[in-house]
């Protein structure tokens, strides 16, 4: 009994603590508030983390980068090797290039951060990038995401520069090959190539000043950047909702899924720990990047068979199919076949990701807010232009390898080079045309299912003699979601007020571009929309129909 009453006057002073800290808390900081975040509902599909595997890489990059910056000595004063890799000793190289070596072989562990580090930042750009398709495949760029697509290209093009930064610093025979590259794209820019030349380099090439350059972008200036807009963006996804799959009990007011705690943040931690264990296997049984075998750099050697990391390799390609050509005006020589390959064609690349949401929105005049995702087959030519644009990367991709391709297979380098070259156009409009005729197939295979049902794979015999292959309902969920299709008509041809007809002849007919090919099916079910006080409804229905599903209520 004396016992009962301690541990009763034992949990009284304990609750009291624990409020008196609450409201103190409370007093000074948002903690009230905060508990609604708690609750807020996080939707589940496997493409939803590829937007996780990508910050969980990041959050790797972070970790690895700090210890390597306790060791590496970013200088290129010169030195002579007298470390424990034998094959280098009496070498001369650089301090930077001498450090590296000495974390690789000197530094309990060194190598294996070194290659978490690096397999790290391939994942890093490689979830960005399909992040970024997943984004653009599912219309998720769309009203009112507009801002978080611009912030997700500049984090994809941040990164590029971040691990091209990277890469050069151990000023090893390969990375100083990269950077040599670097200096001729930057000096063939018209009238201030040169100017910009001696403004990176800090002299002529190599200079002693590259080195520390990098180094300081690529431990301060980048680094900063990326996580200020990693947490822009992580912010407005909470402020906006995530995007959900069309489905029951699903709408553009409400967010289906788990709470963000404690499932989601214990899911997601888990998958950090994943992301994590996989990049460590990953360092320990795959080597990379092993710079001594290649040596320090020298402006007089370069290795046959060179080869970027494949976020840079299509710059490589590019340069490569360019045909040799210049012109001189006014004094001045333009190099265009490094000009355009390496200057003009990124850069029309990255405006071309910047303004697509807008140019949709314009061709289309769709000004609504979407929260629900599109099926790729449910938009052809936007799915027909995401897939052309990757088949124009790829052929890019290996264009950059072409030696190496046609030393494998025995097959003429400059043959290959044309037939890279007649790809690079053909190629990507072949894949628009088939992407598109398959999205139009999948449509009808919709529409004859919704109308006929599934198949059952039984045949049974007609009255008249002939054969028929038996359907059953489909199940009503997957009826939902074929349903839930709509497709704006396209526009017209009357210009808007204060719209040039030209213009608007444009846009009505880039907009028929859009939206006449396509297979309508039938009128789609109207679910009530749900006003927020109702959002407990919404979490019930949901719960009855996917066990453990959680409705958060329209946070906008």
């Amino acid at each position: 009994m004396l016992m009962q009453r301690r541990r009763a006057r034992a949990g009284a002073r304990a609750r009291h603590a624990a409020e008196r800290t609450v409201n103190w808390a409370d007093g000074r900081l948002p903690v009230s508030e905060g508990g609604g975040l708690l609750r807020k509902a996080f939707p589940e599909h496997w493409s939803f983390l590829l937007g996780e595997i990508a910050l969980y890489s990041f959050v790797v990059l972070l970790l690895t980068g700090v210890w390597l910056t306790l060791f590496f000595k970013p200088s290129m004063t010169e030195v002579v090797y007298d470390g424990s890799y034998e094959p280098l000793l009496g070498v001369s190289m650089s301090e930077a290039y001498r450090s590296t070596v000495d974390i690789s072989f000197d530094v309990r562990g060194g190598l294996l951060i070194r290659q978490v580090h690096h397999w790290a930042a391939l994942v890093f750009l490689s979830a960005i990038g399909v992040h970024l398709l997943r984004i653009f495949f599912t219309g998720a760029f769309r009203r009112p995401r507009e801002v978080n697509w611009l912030i997700g290209v500049t984090l994809f093009m941040l990164a590029l520069v971040e691990g091209f930064a990277g890469y050069s610093l151990p000023d090893d025979l390969l990375s100083g090959t990269g950077l040599r590259i670097a200096q001729g794209i930057i000096q063939s820019i018209p009238v201030v190539g040169t100017y910009l030349t001696m403004f990176v380099f800090g002299s002529q090439y190599p200079g002693h000043d590259i080195v520390p350059r990098l180094y300081s972008v690529h431990i301060l200036l980048v680094p900063a950047l990326l996580v200020a807009l990693v947490t822009l963006h992580l912010i407005l996804v909470f402020y906006l909702k995530h995007t959900q799959w069309a489905g029951r009990g699903r709408t553009n007011r409400n967010a289906v899924g788990k709470p963000l705690f404690p499932q989601f943040m214990t899911n997601s931690s888990g998958l950090f720990f994943m992301v994590f264990g996989v990049l460590t296997v990953l360092a320990a049984v795959a080597q990379i990047n092993p710079i001594w075998t290649y040596g320090p750099y020298r402006p007089d050697i370069i290795s046959s068979g060179s080869q970027p990391d494949w976020y840079v390799g299509f710059l490589e390609g590019s340069l490569r199919l360019m045909p040799p050509f210049e012109t001189d005006v006014a004094g001045h020589t333009i190099m265009w076949n490094v000009l355009v390959p390496a200057v003009l064609l990124p850069g029309a690349l990255f405006a071309v990701l910047y303004a697509y949401p807008f140019f949709e929105r314009w061709v289309t005049g769709d000004h609504e807010e979407h929260h629900l995702c599109d099926r790729p087959r449910d938009k052809p030519v936007r799915t027909g232009l995401g897939v052309a644009a990757i088949v124009f990367y790829a052929v890019l991709l290996l264009a950059g390898g072409n030696d190496i391709l046609a030393h494998t297979f025995d097959i003429s380098l400059n043959l290959l080079t044309w037939i890279f070259r007649v790809s690079l156009v053909v190629a990507p409009v072949l894949a628009f045309l088939a992407t598109k005729r398959i999205c139009l197939a999948l449509q009808e295979r919709d529409r004859e299912r919704l109308e006929e049902g599934e198949e059952t794979g039984e045949v049974h015999q007609t009255l008249a003699g002939g054969y028929a292959e038996r359907h059953g309902p489909l199940d009503p969920e997957e009826r939902h979601v074929l349903r839930s299709r709509r497709e704006p008509e396209p526009l017209a041809l009357s210009p808007k007020e204060g719209e040039a007809p030209h213009v608007g002849r444009l846009r009505a007919t880039l907009s028929g571009w859009y939206y006449d090919d396509r297979v309508d099916v039938e009128e789609p079910e109207q679910e009530p929309e749900r006003a927020p006080e109702s959002a407990p409804d919404a979490a019930h229905e949901a719960a009855a129909s996917e066990p453990g599903a959680y409705s958060g209520e329209s946070e906008r």
